[in-house]
């Protein structure tokens, strides 16, 4: 179900999803960008728990619906309506932690079966970059991204560093593809064409070169 309060006057409307496994820091991502804040101590999200924030990105404003997922297994099965009509995904690994960028690998399989847009957005995210014992490299990340035309940063929630950028280049890149979002009123909701391969290409953008 989507989220009411989303209308034409409020600026352009963008489904952005945050998908990964359990504990990598999703919904602290979120809570770092929506209000700057940080708990170690929040508890793993159950189902989906959905935020909004407005921005303005380059000049155009925009209102974010943020669909923050439950990564346990149990929840799993009802994931797939929450893939539909999401502009942008975030897919989220925690650096310290190699199981889990194993795991995106799985992540990717659901975004092709369920995304129902080929030219939907994908963001790579290491995060925890502030803890000392890191089991995934940054270049191990950027090949993959490469691999997969994704969108590709390290953040942490915790200091806040590539947090808000993240989220930016997210934004900029869905911009970037009209094919997402500038489909007219009447036609909102249903499924989009499939994109030119062009659009596959150089989706790494300038938050590869982020250190």
């Amino acid at each position: 179900m989507e989220p009411a309060g989303l209308t034409p006057s409020s600026g352009l409307s963008l489904k952005l999803l945050l998908v990964g496994d359990s504990g990598v820091g999703k919904s602290s991502l979120l809570r770092r960008f929506m209000d700057g804040a940080f708990d170690p101590r929040l508890t793993p999200t159950v189902g989906v728990d959905i935020k909004m924030k407005k921005m303005v990105v380059e000049g155009r404003a925009v209102q974010l619906a943020i669909w923050d997922t439950a990564g346990q297994e149990r929840f799993r099965a009802v994931t797939p309506s929450y893939y539909r009509g999401a502009q942008g995904v975030v897919l989220v690994y925690d650096v310290t932690r190699k199981d889990t960028f194993t795991g995106v690998g799985g992540w990717l399989n659901e975004l092709e079966m369920y995304t129902s847009s080929s030219s939907t957005v994908k963001m790579l995210v290491g995060n925890k970059t502030d803890k000392p014992d890191r089991e995934v490299e940054r270049k191990e990340g950027l090949q993959l991204a490469r691999k997969h035309s994704l969108l590709f940063i390290e953040t942490s929630a915790k200091t806040q560093d590539g947090v808000q950028h993240a989220f930016e280049e997210l934004v900029i890149k869905i911009l970037q593809t009209p094919d997402l979002w500038d489909k007219g009123p009447a036609k909102k909701g249903v499924q989009l064409m499939e994109s030119s391969a062009q659009q596959h290409k150089g989706l790494c953008g300038a938050s590869c070169a982020l250190i």
